[in-house]
């Protein structure tokens, strides 16, 4: 009422000449200052939650593919970073996992085809002295019958014939162990090491990979935060996306109208400059009341208590939205 009144009495003192532009000016501001917003309108704003692409791994900035602005696909290149390091550590990882598998091939074949004819040629001659030595047992055997011999030869005879039998013996094992092998202890720490060596080139791979980054999803690049040829920490982030599904309408509803919207209650969304409406759908209401924010300018009484709520745009009407954009809300019928 007082500022009603004020317009009046404004008006009752320009009514004996002409009114001068301020004068109007003000006094609209004044009767717009009284007016109400339709009820069912409430303001809000475009928010968009970016996504910030960065790297695990520090270096300088060799490639920035990306520009703001543009419109890139999930899996298109944003930046690399300098990377010889890296590339040098995968390829000696490399290297040593051939050498480790060598190594275990080797130690499970045996020996070399060479080594093992060699064993079997002392291995025939040993058998073939062993059969000489029997046969001259045998006859030792029956001179010594007869007297002819002594025991003493006898006794020479059969110890040359356990001697040739136990390097048969000797020989056949040794073959036996060419054949199958290194031992198992030596199998299993080979088999230990190619798998070390293939984790350390599994790291390798990784960090090499990480010094290049790619869209995770279609977006549009909002900010790019360094240039090429500067030195990245990291974990910091090079780019700053903006995926059309992360942008969503926040409003702010009285308490009084807090009944009639939860989740999943549609919206219309107007904004300046676009003829049609955008529809949106209600995901949250905030659990908690504040005064309205300063940045909304609502006709209605600032001393209400309102709550904010958030909805999404269908997948095909985000992509060309702002955030920050001031936007009227009406729930839809």
């Amino acid at each position: 009422m007082n500022t009603m009144t004020s317009a009046t009495n404004l008006t009752l003192r320009c009514s004996g000449g002409l009114v001068t532009a301020a004068e109007m000016c003000f006094l609209g501001l004044l009767l717009a200052g009284c007016s109400q917003a339709p009820s069912d309108a409430f303001q809000g704003y475009v928010e968009g939650e970016f996504v910030y692409v960065a790297s695990p791994l520090a270096g300088a900035l060799t490639n920035l593919a990306v520009s703001r602005g543009l419109d890139v696909k999930a899996g298109q290149l944003l930046f690399e970073l300098e990377r010889e390091a890296e590339a040098a550590a995968a390829r000696e990882a490399e290297q040593r996992l051939v050498q480790a598998k060598a190594r275990l091939e080797n130690l499970t074949k045996g020996r070399r085809p060479t080594e093992i004819e060699s064993i079997k040629a002392q291995l025939d001659r040993a058998k073939a002295n062993l059969q000489l030595s029997e046969l001259d047992l045998e006859r030792r055997k029956k001179l010594s019958e007869t007297k002819v011999i002594s025991e003493a030869e006898l006794d020479s005879a059969k110890a040359r014939r356990d001697a040739d039998q136990a390097s048969v013996l000797s020989l056949t094992a040794d073959l036996d162990t060419a054949r199958l092998g290194a031992r198992v202890d030596e199998i299993k720490a080979a088999e230990a090491d190619v798998q070390a060596t293939q984790a350390a080139l599994t790291r390798a791979s990784w960090a090499l990979a990480q010094k290049s980054q790619s869209s995770p999803t279609n977006a549009r690049v909002h900010d790019t935060l360094y240039r090429a040829g500067e030195f990245v920490p990291a974990g910091t982030p090079v780019v700053a996306l903006l995926p059309p599904a992360n942008l969503k309408v926040r409003f702010f509803v009285p308490q009084a109208r807090l009944a009639s919207i939860r989740p999943g209650t549609a919206v219309s969304v107007s904004l300046d400059g676009v003829a049609q409406p955008l529809r949106a759908t209600v995901n949250y209401i905030s659990t908690q009341a504040e005064f309205t924010p300063p940045v909304i300018y609502s006709m209605e009484n600032r001393a209400k208590l309102v709550f904010m709520i958030e909805a999404v745009f269908a997948a095909d009407e985000a992509r060309n939205l702002k955030p920050g954009q001031p936007v009227d809300v009406r729930l839809s019928q």
